[in-house]
């Protein structure tokens, strides 16, 4: 076991606070590192390192942030399965499947790369009087990235991409549940000294943080109840932020689908990663024609995801990140039952080292129960029949989130529908399609801010106007 230390002005150095947390790996509950839990000062110390080098990154030529950025992107994937095994270590994912994210995070990261390349960082336009106008987007200043637990690696290089290809400097706060991987990127890591802070800890380091009158830009990624805080702290300090919450995104089947390919499909989605995806399948709306045989299908592709330790290759669901989210997974189950739910399988804490939780599948449910309109976050798929496309369509809208949805059907004209549910992303017979092209806006209590692409880089800019008026001769 080793002690973690915080990254600073190109510097490892422990935090500043003497307490320590520990990371737990929760297939086997065997605490595998320890670090700081952080503190003011090690906020400001790492702010202040990003404050000096911001100016020297800003002006950097583009092309060369962009080939620094893309050497990292190159020796991150040199490491991925060492990242993967680092991810199933400190929050459960197996590799197999972290391995597949770790790709499509440093995909991202080389996607943004390219993007910079194209932004329109100066636009001119020739005015009538004779006169030039320049719209000039300069690099906010300091960005902090406060990442989940969930997805260490692509997670954050989701975030930062964008942000340092625009010239601004970072200080990136991982979960305290999963910062061994956050802290092997930073190892691979080759900038100039300040350019990207680590700071490792739970509240004590984050609140501090989210709310720094130096810092121009938050980008969080987390639970409402925290993104709320997050955007209250950036109100008051007056700084940029954009905020990707929760959600309970909803999947509807229609009846004209492939009843067997479609139910493997929503099995995935909801039991990859043991439902610790912030779009995961949550709430399941399959038309009454097809329900029955969708159930059978769903129960058997259920059967694929055995719990297990991630580092065997085979195993398809790892445990959840600890045994109080195991806890809030089960305690949501029992609330749905105790409402007259009906669970077909899983649905029990088993017993044993590690905090898995099987592969569940309830019907009967509705909204009544937190199940169906609170975050689960966990391996449940609860099921409700519908007797048409418009009802799964309404129902799939009647939620306080709107991070994604997802749809299943083959009718042009329910498909127009579909496109209505307020979510940032909706996809169309294929959950996660569109890779580095998604452009969004989480709706309601998922979030704020526009990110993706060009939006990203909007978001990591401030826009300056430069009027040249018309010299006489």
């Amino acid at each position: 076991m080793t002690t973690l230390k915080n990254h600073i002005d190109g510097i490892w150095t422990d935090s500043l606070d003497p307490h320590r947390l520990s990371v737990v790996n929760p297939a086997t509950e065997v605490t595998e590192d320890e670090f700081g839990r952080g503190c003011p000062a090690d906020v400001d110390a790492a702010i202040a390192a990003a404050r000096r080098a911001q100016p020297a990154w800003a002006t950097t030529a583009l092309e060369e942030r962009v080939a620094l950025i893309r050497d990292w992107a190159d020796r991150i994937e040199e490491h991925t399965d060492e990242l993967a095994e680092l991810e199933c270590r400190e929050m459960g994912k197996p590799i197999g499947i972290g391995r597949g994210f770790i790709a499509a995070g440093v995909a991202g990261l080389r996607a943004a790369a390219a993007e910079a390349l194209d932004y329109p960082f100066t636009t001119t336009t020739e005015d009538p009087d004779g006169g030039r106008t320049l719209i000039v987007r300069h690099p906010v200043g300091v960005a902090a990235i406060v990442t989940p637990w969930n997805f260490p690696v692509t997670m954050v290089l989701g975030a930062l991409g964008p942000l340092l290809a625009a010239g601004n400097t970072l200080v990136v706060k991982p979960s305290e549940r999963s910062p061994l991987s956050t802290v092997r990127l930073v190892e691979l890591l080759d900038l100039p000294a300040g350019v990207l802070n680590l700071v490792l800890g739970d509240a004590h380091a984050g609140e501090p943080l989210v709310a720094h009158d130096d810092v121009d830009l938050v980008h969080f990624t987390g639970s409402v109840a925290a993104g709320r805080a997050v955007g209250a702290a950036s109100g008051h300090a007056l700084h940029r932020a954009v905020l990707e919450l929760g959600g309970k995104d909803p999947v509807i089947v229609d009846e004209d689908v492939d009843v067997t390919a479609t139910a493997q499909a929503v099995a995935f989605g909801a039991f990859v990663n043991t439902g610790q995806i912030c779009t995961s399948m949550e709430r399941i709306y399959v038309h009454e024609a097809i329900a029955a045989d969708f159930v059978e299908e769903l129960l058997s592709a259920a059967e694929d995801f055995a719990c297990g330790d991630g580092l065997d290759p085979s195993v398809m669901m790892g445990p959840l990140v600890d045994d109080r989210q195991r806890r809030s997974v089960h305690a949501q189950v029992v609330d749905a039952v105790a409402k007259g739910a009906t669970v077909l399988t899983g649905g029990e804490l088993p017993e044993g080292i590690g905090f898995f939780y099987p592969a569940t599948v309830v019907t009967n449910v509705d909204e009544s129960m937190a199940l169906m309109t609170e975050e689960t976050f966990g391996p449940v798929a609860p099921v409700t029949v519908v007797s048409s496309f418009a009802e799964g369509v309404e129902l799939a809208s009647r939620s306080s989130f709107g991070l994604a949805a997802t749809v299943y059907s083959h009718n042009p004209d329910h498909l127009d529908d579909a496109s209505r549910i307020p979510a940032g992303v909706i996809w169309i017979n294929g959950w996660q399609g569109g890779g580095g092209t998604r452009t969004y806006e989480p709706a309601r209590a998922s979030g704020m801010g526009a990110t993706g692409t060009t939006a990203a880089f909007d978001a990591a800019t401030r826009p300056t106007t430069v009027h040249i008026a018309p010299v006489d001769d």
